[in-house]
């Protein structure tokens, strides 16, 4: 069964981790040693430890009842064990884009899968927000080779969630009254971490750690969302992404 696991084209030089992709729908995040995890994924989403963090890719008329269950079942499927982290995508994971950064002893690397036919805008009511449009999502997983402590891991979440807003505004999507979105209404991130080096206390953009975050992110979902319209060229567009200027 697992003869359809193949090692993903792109690849990290943080020691002891790969990626790979199992039957063209999982995307899998492997660690040698025990990786610390902060996470609001849907499968072992919490403060834990994980050696694999996996990113599956379910159709776009998905509507299951039990998403955690479907993904422990990926995860066993896979022999993963209990020491997993999953997510749930509408995007094919062969898209999935990586951005890296080092300095100063520290590196980054930002894994992302862009949808965003599912617009989201923070403090906007659901009911302005919902359409007949497709499910979409920004799922991001940072990978750290570094050592951060619960408050720096949190400050990462921050970080992340400033860089992805960032990039969509660039990009200028937006509602159909102006309104740039912020993200889709059921994003999701991985922060996770190594535990090797020097306590960092801190992630916010001012420090190197937040940098690195910030710079990594947001080139990623930049080049996601660019991928996702240019994937969507010559659709209908006032029915796929009818949001967009």
């Amino acid at each position: 069964m697992l003869e359809e696991l193949h090692l993903f084209n792109k690849q990290i030089s943080i020691q002891g981790i790969n990626f790979y992709v199992y039957n063209k729908n999982t995307f899998l995040v492997s660690s040698d040693n025990p990786l610390k995890v902060l996470s609001s994924a849907v499968l072992g989403g919490n403060l834990r430890q994980a050696y694999h963090i996996i990113n599956h890719s379910v159709n776009k008329n998905y509507n299951g009842s039990d998403p955690e269950q479907d993904l422990r079942q990926v995860a066993e499927g896979l022999n993963l064990g209990h020491d997993v982290v999953g997510m749930m995508t509408a995007v094919n994971v062969t898209h999935t884009v990586l951005s890296c950064g080092s300095q100063k002893g520290l590196a980054v690397a930002a894994l992302c899968t862009v949808g965003v036919s599912n617009p989201g805008v923070a403090g906007v009511p659901t009911a302005k927000l919902q359409r007949n449009i497709q499910p979409g999502t920004i799922n991001t997983i940072l990978l750290i080779e570094g050592n951060l402590s619960v408050p720096a891991m949190v400050n990462a979440v921050i970080t992340a969630t400033e860089a992805k807003t960032r990039a969509l505004f660039k990009s200028k999507i937006s509602l159909l009254d102006g309104e740039c979105i912020t993200g889709t209404t059921s994003d999701a991130i991985v922060v996770s971490c190594t535990g090797r080096g020097e306590l960092q206390h801190y992630a916010g953009t001012a420090t190197d750690l937040g940098y690195l975050i910030g710079r990594t992110v947001y080139n990623a979902i930049s080049q996601g969302v660019d991928d996702y319209i240019s994937y969507n060229e010559g659709l209908n567009l006032e029915n796929k992404i009818d949001f967009l200027n």
